[in-house]
């Protein structure tokens, strides 16, 4: 198809339908963009937690952390702490910075291996500047200060990008869709008919209709690849109840004989859920386990979301390309969903199909967001894959998965060498090491490097990169200051 791309038409509002529209407006002021979204359908809106990449989002909007985090209720996340991940009464901290300083050929983890062989390496996470400023509730955005992300409230978001976004002259369409017109000739879209029977056209369709897949799934039938004999979660009750404490700069993700539980602490509510396989655990079960463990009044009706992890086989097909949970599903233990949106409206820009859709370019753009699904996925499998834990059905089946070879090639490798390698791409980088050694993945050997220095240097070493850490800590202010003093919001 070799017709230049001028108009391009999203379906669906939400998170992912208003980040696409805030994004494009602000980067193709000649693009003609609309939006068509119907407030009778809800959105699922119970992301509450990032990770950092989204500053890179915000950037282009010249939006400032206080001010996103006034604009959306929200917090700071300084990282993730996993309770009962490795084994029951365990917990570690995955931090969103760089643990320690190593060198070029060897990592800090290479260094703080022959410490732990030597008995003088303290937990790997004593290191981390972020896990170490949340443990103590401390938090400032400065220079030279913790990597961070937000908790947020994502109906605000939405609702601060679509403000946004209609500032820069997108238009907004209020109305549910009756049918999805094609061309006889080739396939591809060419309008959406409305139930009042308004056609809307468009070059270039963005399905941001949630699971329902109304343009990836209903109209081109693009088929959905399951992973769910590697994450075999299928549901999740979101639970929002009043703060009982000032809130943590950090989630709380704890695991149960059937999953998980988040708690995300926003600044007039805790974000509560849980995250369960139906194998092991009834729904009504779940809700009782989630209700007895929350804390502070109920201010939400539970309900139940179901859901396949997994992706679209192409998230570019034709001319439509699928955002959010259209195009695919990963649970939300590491806080990626926005993150995926992210990517893939920044590939959309790289290739962005001015002069009409390269089949080649589409290729380009599938492969990067496939492989960056596949990144995340190998890395929440981790999580489950890497325990002690057989205390329950559902723990033993996560025990002897049959890895993806892509991830147990990493592990292994890790295991027998200490190497650790990745895609130049990958999102997560230094949280690989964290959370292999968090679940008790600790490599046989070091890099001989790290036996160059001798054991007193060594030592000295370890304790300078710990003591420089409490220093920058002990200069922070408290998260629950720093939010009262710059970042307190209306709503």
């Amino acid at each position: 198809m070799n017709t230049s791309v001028m108009k391009v038409t999203i379906l669906g509002g939400g998170t992912a339908g208003w980040m696409a529209a805030a994004l494009l407006s602000k980067t193709f002021r000649s693009i003609e963009i609309t939006l068509v979204e119907s407030e009778d359908i809800g959105t699922i809106g119970v992301g509450e937690a990032t990770i950092p990449s989204l500053h890179f989002f915000n950037d282009i909007m010249h939006i400032r952390s206080t001010e996103f985090a006034k604009a959306t209720a929200g917090t700071f996340k300084l990282g993730i702490q996993f309770e009962n991940w490795k084994a029951k009464g365990e917990h570690y901290f995955h931090g969103f910075g760089t643990t320690g300083a190593g060198m070029w050929a060897a990592g800090f983890h290479e260094y703080w291996k022959r410490g732990l062989s030597l008995g003088i390496s303290q937990p790997f996470g004593t290191y981390n500047l972020e896990g170490v400023a949340a443990k103590q509730g401390k938090f400032a955005h400065v220079q030279g200060g913790p990597n961070f992300a937000y908790h947020l409230d994502a109906g605000l978001f939405a609702q601060k990008l679509r403000i946004e976004a209609q500032k820069l002259g997108v238009r907004r369409i209020e109305g549910k869709v009756s049918s999805v017109a094609k061309s006889e000739e080739n396939g591809y879209l060419t309008h959406l008919v409305l139930e009042t029977g308004e056609l809307i056209s468009g070059d270039l369709f963005i399905d941001c209709s949630g699971f329902a897949g109304l343009l990836i799934k209903g109209a081109l039938d693009t088929p959905y690849v399951d992973w769910s004999h590697y994450l075999p979660m299928n549901r999740a009750i979101p639970l929002q109840t009043s703060l009982t404490s000032p809130p943590a700069p950090y989630t709380r993700a704890i695991a149960h004989e059937a999953g998980w539980q988040w708690r995300i602490p926003l600044q007039q509510r805790m974000g509560n859920g849980i995250v369960y396989c139906d194998d092991y655990l009834s729904d009504d079960e779940a809700l009782k386990r989630l209700i007895n463990d929350v804390e502070g009044e109920i201010l939400t009706e539970p309900r139940v979301i179901n859901f396949v992890t997994g992706h679209r086989e192409k998230l570019w097909t034709k001319n439509c390309i699928a955002l959010g949970l259209a195009g695919g599903f990963i649970e939300p233990l590491e806080s990626t969903a926005i993150h995926l949106i992210q990517q893939g409206l920044m590939q959309l820009i790289k290739y962005f199909p001015a002069n009409g859709i390269n089949p080649l370019e589409v290729d380009l753009y599938n492969d990067y967001m496939l492989n960056d699904y596949r990144d995340i996925r190998d890395f929440i499998v981790l999580h489950y894959c890497q325990t002690e834990r057989d205390d329950s059905d559902f723990w033993r089946y996560c025990k002897n998965l049959t890895l993806p070879e892509s991830l147990s090639h990493r592990m292994k490798l890790f295991s027998e060498t200490g190497r650790f390698v990745q895609r130049k791409e990958e999102i997560f980088s230094d949280s690989w090491l964290q959370v292999m050694i968090g679940q008790g993945l600790i490599p046989l050997q070091h890099h001989p490097l790290a036996d160059e220095m001798s054991e007193q240097d060594l030592a000295q070493f370890l304790k300078a990169t710990e003591s420089t850490i409490i220093e920058q800590v002990n200069k922070l202010p408290s998260h629950e200051e720093y939010i009262r003093r710059f970042c307190l919001s209306q709503y």
